[in-house]
């Protein structure tokens, strides 16, 4: 009998849920596959290898919107076309491809629009030759009609697949996401973009391929002491080669050499011997990130599996009734670092390329390998019975870095302040001007100095101080170099020095003030925001420095001061801070106010002068600081753009389901959305729940959405706090709670007049913590 299918099947073939970038992922793969193939066979190939995407407008509408594909590869004969595009059809070829052209690229254009047309040539053809795909006009004889059209070039080749009546939906988001779709495809293919002669671009502009910022190769932490201790390296790399097996081409399997058809589907023309390995690396990012951290899975050079952090769990596959034991990262409020790319192309994917098959044995055999057989938590480890160490490559990096703790011998920069919040806040805003290119962020250089600088902080803080009864000074240099701080013609590593005696005494010179000035300005820490022209009209400006010190500093007199403000050449000044001192520690000054007391007295007496030190204060920061003002109208405008910042991407995060965010929306809060809508021209004719009303609510039904949706805002995705990785109820509530009381009072502020000084001064505070929260844009 006959069991051609019908040609519905084709049409819900576009009901399969697979994510836009997916669909155009699929067709990228077999560009990307007809490159991979020219390499393999030694081909000289002219005119470079490049897959140009072509997004809609956003103002188009759906009856001429197209996306197209194009690529600069071989292009096909005629008969290849015809299997190309037949539902169904495999290139009988599991392991060396990414994409399979039949069902993958059937589902990825009918998920995209109606109508498919595929042109194809190749170099030397008189003409393109081509398929047209129409799901509404197609009938159960599957019959297309062909295409053929002028080629102004013999020597042009290649193929170009244009896609049209879209998915309004599909239209939609893709018409407003160039910018999202190239990092997403600069993350998937950032490998064969960076190890192979392949171009991608989206919209006119080129995909640059998304690195892991990492600590150096030549980076090394010490675990343990004494004849135990063990050296390790923040990257590993991984080559572990396994015995060649057969490969069956068509379901998969893998087996043993020398038999004659394969055990699981019993064919036999398609068995192949084939390499199997795990190659790659894993190491140590140079920030933490609640999200941005975990292990990446390639197969054939494409991420099947980003920042997959599974391989973090452990349960004992002999005890089904086991529970899962969460091993890293210890301090979940903080995030990860661990990272990686490891290449498993002998491990079978899912059809949609989302994940490998969890139950191929190469998978588990790949994460044991990875992870090791028992847990990476040596503690744990005993109390469970497993009495051999774990030396996988990720227990060896667990046990090295799965502390957050300043210093070397963790390998994390450190602060001004040494607060937890500031360390990981500066070490992670320098690795995103890494993903920026910024030439000065693309070693690890600037955090292997803060790493030192806090070192060196500590051990100051650690100096013996001279008994003045005795009239001696410590040798500083001597202590310098018994802390491992000394000057070195090496460069240093991030293991933990072996002291060594400090000479004696020798009784250096007293300090001179000038040299005093310039050994603060050498260990201090950059206070930026306090940085600029300080001052007023009436009595003059200086251009300020300002730093941060973790030590004793003394005035001109060689008194002990919290601050001190040094004029110098061309209306200049450096400005110093003792950090610890009672003033801010105990009595809650600020820097801000500290510095500019002392350059209040100081304009005092350069302008001659009578108003009083108050008056002057007040001037300078009404001049200079308004940023820092506690006045109604300033700390309302930031809390707008704040808002503005937040309404949109949570607005973003819920476009895919807006009516179940629009169901908490009470009936005044309803009213008073749709007349913002209308008075902005937003509101549009179709219902309302469809548009993008989250941009127009009241301020605090923000506050209502993330409590009642955390899922959708948490994790990285709006804000930084964790949520899905938290395993507790309470946990959950703590980490939903710390954004909202914040996001409360920025709220409440727009939506008041005068709330009062104090609560004007909270709001700033919360203003400057929920910046902080706010996830990078993805």
């Amino acid at each position: 009998m006959q069991i051609t299918p019908s040609a519905r099947i084709l049409r819900m073939l576009g009901e399969i849920e697979i994510e836009e970038w997916k669909c155009l992922a699929e067709l990228i793969d077999n560009a990307f596959d007809d490159f991979n193939e020219i390499i393999a066979a030694d081909i000289r190939w002219a005119g470079g290898m490049k897959v140009s995407v072509t997004l809609p407008k956003s103002n188009s509408r759906p009856a001429d919107a197209a996306i197209v594909v194009r690529d600069t590869g071989r292009g096909m004969t005629r008969e290849r076309l015809a299997d190309a595009v037949r539902a169904g059809w495999s290139s009988n070829n599991q392991f060396d491809k990414l994409g399979l052209f039949g069902m993958g690229f059937n589902v990825s254009t009918a998920r995209l629009g109606r109508k498919t047309r595929v042109l194809t040539t190749r170099a030397g053809d008189p003409h393109w030759i081509g398929v047209e795909i129409d799901l509404d006009e197609i009938g159960d004889d599957f019959e297309a009609p062909d295409i053929i059209e002028p080629k102004n070039d013999p020597s042009e080749h290649g193929t170009k697949i244009e896609i049209s009546r879209l998915d309004p939906v599909r239209l939609d988001w893709l018409a407003r996401n160039g910018k999202a779709l190239r990092a997403q495809f600069g993350r998937v293919y950032g490998w064969l973009l960076e190890h192979r002669p392949f171009e991608l671009w989206v919209s006119g502009v080129q995909v640059k391929p998304r690195r892991h910022c990492v600590w150096g190769k030549n980076r090394t932490v010490t675990y343990g002491s004494g004849s135990r201790a063990e050296q390790i390296p923040a990257v590993i790399e991984i080559d572990e080669r396994y015995s060649p097996a057969d490969a069956c081409m068509d379901c998969g399997h893998w087996q043993q050499q020398g038999l004659d058809e394969c055990e699981n589907c019993g064919k036999s023309e398609h068995l192949k011997p084939r390499e199997r390995r795990i190659h790659g690396w894993v190491g140590i990012q140079r920030y933490l990130d609640s999200d941005e951290f975990g292990i990446d899975f390639l197969r054939n050079g494409r991420k099947i599996l980003t920042n997959y952090k599974d391989v973090f769990q452990w349960t004992d596959i002999n005890d089904p009734t086991s529970r899962v034991i969460h091993e890293y990262p210890i301090e979940l409020s903080q995030g990860g670092r661990i990272v990686g790319e490891i290449h498993l192309d002998h491990v079978r994917v899912d059809y949609k390329k989302d994940t490998f098959d969890k139950s191929d044995p190469q998978w588990r055999r790949a994460i044991e390998y990875l992870r090791g057989r028992g847990p990476m938590l040596p503690e744990k480890a005993k109390d469970l019975g497993w009495h051999e160490p774990n030396n996988s490559p990720l227990a060896r990096l667990h046990r090295g870095f799965r502390r957050n703790v300043p210093g070397r011998r963790y390998l994390i920069p450190g602060s001004v302040d040494n607060s937890d919040k500031q360390i990981h806040l500066t070490a992670w805003r320098w690795g995103q001007e890494f993903h920026k290119g910024n030439p000065e962020y693309q070693s690890d250089e600037k955090w292997w100095q803060a790493v030192l600088d806090h070192e060196r902080r500590k051990a100051e803080a650690a100096r013996p101080k001279a008994d003045p009864a005795e009239g001696g000074a410590v040798d500083e240099t001597a202590v310098d170099d018994a802390l491992g701080l000394g000057d070195s013609t090496e460069e240093p590593t991030a293991t933990d020095p072996s002291p060594t005696p400090a000479a004696e005494p020798s009784g250096p010179k007293p300090e001179t003030d000038q040299q005093r000035i310039a050994r603060y300005r050498d260990e201090g820490k950059p206070i930026a925001e306090l940085a600029g022209d300080l001052g007023h009209p009436d009595l003059g400006f200086l251009k300020v420095e300002a730093f941060s010190l973790d030590q004793r500093l003394l005035d001109a007199n060689g008194k002990e001061t919290a601050a001190r403000v040094v004029p110098g050449a061309g209306g200049s000044a450096t400005a110093f801070v003792n950090r610890r001192h009672a003033l801010f520690v105990r009595f809650g000054w600020s820097y801000e106010d500290a510095i500019v007391t002392e350059l209040a007295g100081l304009l005092r007496v350069r302008a001659g002068s009578e108003l009083a030190v108050s008056e002057i204060i007040s001037m300078i920061k009404e001049k200079s600081m308004q940023d820092s003002a506690i006045d109604v109208r300033t700390i309302k405008a930031q809390a707008e753009d704040l808002l503005g910042e937040v309404r949109n991407r949570m607005a973003a995060e819920i476009e895919d389901e807006p009516e179940r965010a629009f169901q908490y929306l009470t009936d005044d809060e309803l009213v008073v959305t749709e007349n913002a809508m209308i008075a902005s021209g937003s509101r549009g004719s179709g219902p309302l729940d469809e548009a993008p009303f989250v941009r127009y609510a009241p301020s605090l039904f923000l506050v209502r959405l993330v409590e009642e949706m955390p899922e959708m805002f948490l994790d990285g995705k709006v804000f930084r706090s964790p949520y899905d990785g938290v395993t507790s109820a309470a946990g959950k509530r703590q980490s939903v709670s710390q954004i909202t009381s914040m996001l409360a009072d920025v709220a409440a502020l727009a939506q008041q007049y005068d709330p009062g000084e104090l609560r004007l001064k909270r709001t700033r505070l919360s203003m400057q913590l929920l910046l902080d929260e706010l996830a990078p844009e993805r």
